[in-house]
């Protein structure tokens, strides 16, 4: 394979993230209505079901795994070494990670134990991540300036934060993560491994497979050796969710083995499907010891999702990289290219919307006409994702 056919852009790609952020941020809104079908909805940890809602994060991390061997790719291209790609893996993952905890403790505020309002302080954390994540262009002492200043709110807001019982508020904690959270760690178990695997399918696989393995053996309590570690060092979701990212990782190194040979694509979508239907019966094949659910992460749901994620990517694929058919897909383009944005500007519409006590008659949050006003509500974020772009106004990490 030749270094040009390894650089390749996948359009497929950035359309099945925007696609699947768009179905985030509409899921995601489902807090604010009522009467949404219990299909649609996550469902609970004790249940052995699994809605629409379960289904969208997986689908996400399976997209984070397609773009690590690109990223890492276009990086060596523009002369960065060894050095340079570990420490911008590293400095992702912090950036996710801490995010994710600001944003899992804000879920746990107490307005009455602080000194500002819980939406005021939300406000100010999504403009500090904005202002130390943004995409400057250049390195003018202006926007060195605007990163430090993004840190300082950080810290004043760590400072006034209370949270938990209001009678007795605690301060600051990382509990658990939160999605970004989630992601950053399997960004960066997933990312490292490729880093030092390359593109040999053997490894890549073997490292997908281990992960599935993992999870497995957690439910099959095979892991109790592991005790005296598990505090201090483990693997996030026990396993679950860098499985989803690595089997990402996988989907893109067999593509990037097969483009440009003969038959390439035809072979890679076959291939696709196989995983996929191989995915789905371990899921299904698990069901029957420990059920299906995304709050416990189940290997029935780390398979049942996976298989899915393989299935859609062959479908996306398919219809943008081999029927060329994406025109429908540019209203929701800003989703793909700016995701971390569109992520992030729910938060501060919700507590300008807190602010000011608005809230939509019931009857428009209700039934079907809430799930037109929740998919209403994704379409305009992604639009205003991008007019900030537009304007210069894009997070990157």
């Amino acid at each position: 394979m030749s270094k040009s056919h390894a650089s390749f852009r996948v359009e497929s790609i950035d359309i099945f993230r925007a696609l699947t952020m768009f179905l985030m941020i509409f899921v995601n809104d489902f807090w604010t209505l009522e009467a949404v079908p219990q299909w649609m909805q996550h469902s609970k940890g004790s249940d052995d079901a699994m809605g629409l809602s379960d289904v969208v994060f997986p689908c996400f991390l399976f997209i984070v795994g397609l773009s690590i061997p690109y990223a890492i790719s276009n990086r060596r291209k523009k002369g960065d070494g060894d050095g340079i790609i570990l420490f911008h893996i590293l400095e992702r993952t912090f950036a996710l990670l801490l995010m994710g905890i600001y944003i899992v403790n804000l879920e746990n505020a107490v307005s009455s134990g602080m000194s500002v309002s819980k939406y005021v302080w939300q406000i100010g954390m999504v403009v500090a991540f904005f202002l130390i994540w943004n995409a400057y262009k250049g390195n003018d002492v202006r926007f060195t300036s605007m990163k430090i200043l993004g840190f300082i709110i950080l810290a004043a807001l760590a400072v006034v934060y209370k949270g938990g019982d209001p009678a007795n508020p605690s301060s600051m904690g990382t509990h658990w993560y939160g999605i970004l959270g989630l992601i950053g760690w399997s960004y960066l178990v997933c990312a490292v491994a490729y880093f030092f695997m390359g593109d040999q399918i053997a490894l890549v696989a073997s490292g997908w497979i281990f992960l599935v393995l993992f999870n497995l053996a957690e439910f099959a309590g095979l892991l109790g050796f592991l005790d005296h570690i598990r505090e201090n060092i483990w693997i996030v979701g026990s396993g679950s969710m860098p499985a989803f990212t690595m089997a990402g990782v996988t989907a893109s190194v067999i593509y990037r083995d097969l483009v440009g040979k003969s038959g390439g694509s035809q072979k890679y979508i076959l291939i696709l499907l196989i995983l996929g239907t191989l995915a789905l019966i371990y899921g299904f094949g698990t069901r029957p010891f420990w059920g299906i659910s995304k709050i416990r992460a189940t290997p029935a749901w780390v398979g049942i999702c996976s298989g899915i994620s393989f299935f859609a990517f062959a479908f996306m694929y398919w219809l943008v990289d081999l029927k060329k058919s994406k025109n429908w897909a540019n209203i929701l383009k800003p989703a793909g290219t700016a995701t971390l944005t569109c992520y992030l500007v729910p938060y501060l519409w919700y507590a300008i919307l807190a602010l000011l006590s608005f809230s939509l008659p019931l009857y428009l949050r209700t039934g079907l006409l809430g799930l037109a006003k929740s998919l209403g509500f994704s379409l305009l974020v992604i639009i205003v994702t991008g007019l900030l772009t537009r304007i210069g106004i894009r997070l990157k990490i």
